[in-house]
């Protein structure tokens, strides 16, 4: 397929309100610069402004301020078809009387495309996206990966610079889910001059796809960075609990650490000042078993609550002063009771301090 023109997109203090008199506000004073070629996912819960972002960049929603540009091009005022932006939805929306060959040309159609150009256009499309095999059959009669998957020709065939992803493999069940992620990482590969724009509310995706991830809550804008940045060194509260599982421990920091239940932990403290609170984010999988040899103050004594046996590791939760204490450990060939005492540690550089936000007495499963 032909490399798209290349194209980025620009959020410029982009405001979305609904109500008679406005005062519902979905999107709140949004910037957001997403280079050419990148993959930036739109990572949030439900109700966090993710999709109304996205759909100002489709053209389906008008801002009440602020102005959305494409490729340098302030684009706010035009309707969705002269943004040249491909588009896929959770629906999939393909139109069940037309075979997949049709689906696929629709949007050349509505382009204006020459008519000789279009059977070739579809061909590449489908080949892309391995359903030229499916060229011939209605969307009834395919999957719903496989239906997924002409929808994602049709964003192709006009040969988008940008192409708008909401929640796409949100219908789909995991085993396809986890296979479509392939498949979209593969294509990435294929047109790296596309500039994508992922909505999603599942980590897992937004990790596996992104170049970097927007983290969103309550209208507006909370973190953004790479998915090693946000994961490993969250700057806020709510990256360090949306964004992966985190123990969330409410700590005191001091010159040397920070003070949680009565004891000093050696954690780096990254700019926090004495005295101050702040919240400990610990990733349950760099929680060890056992006391540490080092820093001993990072060891937690605590009494299990509850183990879960994930296959190939155990989850284990323990009460540690009243707060739950998460550990991700490798399948224990005699795993701890409830209510047995145990020791849970952690290295000092795996100890992330934030300030204090939502609260947090232990953690986010995940």
């Amino acid at each position: 397929m032909a490399a798209a023109a290349e194209a980025g997109i620009r959020f410029d203090e982009v405001s979305v309100a609904y109500g008679k008199h406005g005062e519902h506000t979905v999107l709140d004073s949004f910037s957001l610069a997403v280079e050419p070629g990148e993959v930036m996912a739109l990572l949030g819960p439900s109700g966090s402004g993710k999709t109304t972002a996205l759909r100002t960049v489709a053209g389906f929603v008008r801002p009440a301020a602020g102005r959305v540009l494409i490729d340098g091009r302030d684009v706010t005022g035009l309707p969705p078809y002269r943004r040249g932006i491909g588009m896929v939805v959770q629906q999939y929306a393909l139109f069940p009387h037309m075979k997949v060959a049709a689906n696929v040309a629709f949007g050349l159609k509505a382009q204006k495309v020459p008519r000789a150009e279009i059977a070739g256009r579809v061909a590449e499309a489908l080949e892309m996206t391995g359903m030229a095999a499916y060229a011939g059959r209605h969307p009834r009669e395919l999957s719903g990966g496989q239906q997924q998957r002409v929808a994602i020709a049709r964003a192709l065939a006009i040969r988008p610079g940008v192409l708008l992803l909401d929640e796409p493999l949100s219908a789909l069940d995991a085993r396809l889910r986890s296979g479509m992620l392939a498949e979209l990482a593969r294509l990435h590969r294929e047109l790296p001059d596309v500039t994508i724009l992922y909505v999603t509310h599942d980590q897992v995706e937004a990790l596996t796809l992104a170049d970097r991830i927007a983290v969103m809550d309550k209208a507006r804008l909370r973190d953004c960075g790479t998915p090693q940045q946000l994961y490993r060194r969250p700057r806020t509260e709510f990256t360090a609990s949306f964004v992966g599982t985190a123990n969330l421990l409410p700590v005191t920091v001091t010159g040397d650490g920070a003070r949680f239940a009565g004891r000093t932990l050696d954690v780096p403290r990254t700019g926090l000042a004495d005295g101050v609170a702040a919240t400990l984010c610990v990733r349950p999988h760099l929680v060890q078993l056992g006391a540490a040899t080092e820093a001993p103050g990072n060891t937690f004594h605590g009494t299990v609550t509850e183990v879960q046996w994930r296959g190939a590791t155990h989850r284990l939760y323990a009460d540690v002063d009243g707060h739950r204490v998460m550990a991700d450990l490798r399948e224990l060939r005699d795993p701890p009771a409830l209510g047995d005492p145990v020791a849970l540690h952690f290295a000092a550089e795996d100890g992330v301090l934030v300030p204090a936000g939502i609260g947090g007495d232990g953690g986010h499963d995940g």
